[in-house]
Parts: structure tokens; C-alpha cells; sequence
């Protein structure tokens, strides 16, 4: 199934069906907002998955789906945790600026990230000066249903009930200091920006396989293409993630995993989901880095297409602007 959230007189919008081909969209009668919807999956996903299926073999009943005026499939939710589960990302990044940091073997990296403002794909996004390094990160994120303390890897891959496509915007200056703080990110990570469509993990085929989503996720700076990396080089999968955050909390439906930057081993050739990796690469190759972070005015785009080199999550098309010049 697909879904996407379509503004309206609340803030967390009308949830619709959107057609497998992102044609089209339906109203779903009975629940007004995604989270909603989440909350009650369990005693109704039959139900939903037979009228997504009438839908979609007579998508005319319907409307035309405008991607553009769609809001963040979760326009907020209770509780946004970000990963880092490409161990390759921090790599790169350690070796190029000498970052030494100790990180105990096998334990993934979550940090609690704000949940009460998530971004559409197409609105324009404002971040105060360019002297803050205002970067882009591709990453995945996967929605679960309420998931008990204490659950087991299995049962919490059941319970991964939607994947998006978000752009985690960091300010990159900003990190820095707060890094030295040792702290967690306030000022560095701003608001996330998501794709508009949500879908369940079936719609992805053999592309979802251990918990991962194996596919290219493709970004473009200005039209031109800054990368491909392919999320099946995931060190931790959601699973792994999701298993080791609710160690000893419950987790409500509506709750965000990230993934962290997509990042491949083979960077060189595929190219980085993060300005900050590229500039690392700049670094380790030529001694210095040429790229500049975002600039007022420029646009990132981010894609990701099937095996049928179909959209999956329609794209985040974003241009950035200043508040101060």
C-alpha cells in the first residue's frame, strides 16, 4: 500500500491512498490522519489492503495526485529517532578530518531527533546564513506500529509497517560545536524533509530483504547528479536498530526510525547521499576540500526507483533559501 498525507484544517492532514504508479489518490473513509491509522493497523490492516487492491484495479474512482501539494506523509509524530547504521559514512568522515572517537563494537548509533515539524518535498526550506553549512543526507526511515519493551527481532520486523524517503538537513558549522559538547544535536539538525509517499514494505518486493531497503537512492545537486548509493550496504538493519532502541522502552505506533546517511564502499564510483561524505572524499583524494555547502538558492533532489525504474516514494525536490544574506 501506498499512503500520503494531503493538507487540510488540522496538522496532521487527510491520509489517501496513492495508486502504485503515484497516478492517483482516495480519500480512506473512517480515518481522517495517517497517525490515526497507525494506531489502529493491527485491527484493520485487512481490510485496508483489500481496498487498496479495488482501488487500484479501477484507479478512475479516484482523484489526480499532485505530489507537490502534499504534506510530510507524517507531518509530525511522538518520537523521531535518526540512526547511523552505514558504518562506511563515518569512515570516510573520521579519516578525512582525524576524528577520534571511540564507538563499542557492535552497538548502533541512535540519537533523539525533533518530531513536531517534519517538512513537505516541495516547499521551499529557509536556514538563517550560509556560514552555518547548511548540508543534505539521503536516508531511509521506517514507521512502526506500538512495539513493546523487550521485543524480539522478529517480532519487530512485523511491525514495520511503512518506509519513506527523508533528507535529513544538517548545519554542518553547527554540528561541530555541539559535537564538543558531547550532548546530542539541537541547532545542528533542523527540520527533516520527507517524500511524499509512504509505502509498506510489500510494495518493494525483493528490494526489502533483511530489513533493509535495497535500492539506489539517487541525489541531484542544481540538475546535476551528486549521487547513487544503494541501501543494501546497511551495516544495522531496521530490525537491528529498532531491536536495540526498544531494549528498555515501549514504542508507540507513529514512531520514526532513521537510517543515516547512505553511504557505499565504493563511494568513489557511486558517488555520496551527503555533501559533507563528498567533500570528505574531496579531501582524502586532493588534500582539500572544492565543494561548498548549500548556497541560497540551489536545489537538492532525491529519487529512488524500483526494479521497474518506477518512483517509489515520488521525490524531494527542495530549494533552499537564506533568511539573512
Amino acid at each position: 500500500m501506498k499512503f500520503a498525507s494531503l493538507p487540510n484544517a488540522t496538522r496532521d492532514g487527510e491520509v489517501v491512498f496513492v495508486s502504485r504508479d503515484l497516478s492517483r489518490a482516495q480519500k480512506i473513509s473512517s480515518y481522517s490522519s495517517l497517525i490515526q491509522l497507525l494506531e489502529n493497523w493491527d485491527q484493520i490492516e485487512h481490510q485496508l489492503k483489500a481496498a487498496y487492491e479495488i482501488f487500484n484495479d479501477d484507479i478512475s474512482a479516484g482523484f489526480p495526485f499532485d505530489p507537490t501539494h502534499a504534506l510530510a506523509p507524517l507531518p509530525r509524530c511522538y518520537q523521531f529517532v535518526d540512526g547511523s547504521a552505514f558504518l562506511n559514512h563515518g569512515k570516510i568522515m573520521k579519516a578525512a578530518y582525524k576524528v577520534e572517537n571511540e564507538e563499542p563494537e557492535g552497538v548502533p548509533i541512535l540519537i533523539q531527533r525533533q518530531s513536531d515539524d517534519f517538512r513537505p518535498a516541495y516547499a521551499d526550506y529557509e536556514f538563517i546564513k550560509a556560514e552555518d553549512q547548511c548540508d543534505f543526507e539521503g536516508e531511509f526511515a521506517v514507521v512502526v506500529s506500538d512495539t513493546a519493551m523487550g521485543s524480539s527481532k522478529a517480532e519487530i520486523s512485523k511491525n514495520i509497517k511503512l518506509i519513506m524517503l527523508m533528507n535529513d538537513v544538517s548545519m554542518r558549522n553547527l554540528l561541530k560545536r555541539e559535537i564538543k559538547m558531547g550532548f546530542g544535536f539541537i541547532q545542528a539538525k533542523t527540520a527533516t524533509i520527507f517524500a511524499p509517499v509512504a509505502v509498506t514494505p510489500d510494495e518493494l518486493g525483493n528490494a526489502w530483504e533483511n530489513d533493509k531497503v535495497q535500492l539506489d537512492l539517487n541525489v541531484y545537486r542544481n540538475s546535476e547528479l551528486f549521487g547513487h548509493p544503494n541501501g543494501a550496504e546497511m551495516n544495522y538493519s531496521f530490525s537491528e536498530l529498532i531491536t536495540h532502541l526498544s531494549y528498555n522502552r515501549n514504542l508507540k505506533a507513529g514512531t520514526i526510525i532513521g537510517s543515516g546517511t547512505v553511504s557505499n564502499i565504493d563511494a568513489k564510483t557511486v558517488g555520496s547521499a551527503c555533501l559533507a561524505e563528498g567533500l570528505a572524499l574531496e579531501i582524502l583524494e586532493t588534500g582539500q576540500a572544492k565543494s561548498t555547502f548549500i548556497q541560497s538558492g540551489e536545489v537538492i533532489e532525491m529519487k529512488v526507483y524500483d526494479v521497474d525504474n518506477q518512483p517509489v516514494f515520488g521525490e524531494i525536490k527542495t530549494r533552499f533559501l537564506t533568511k539573512i544574506n
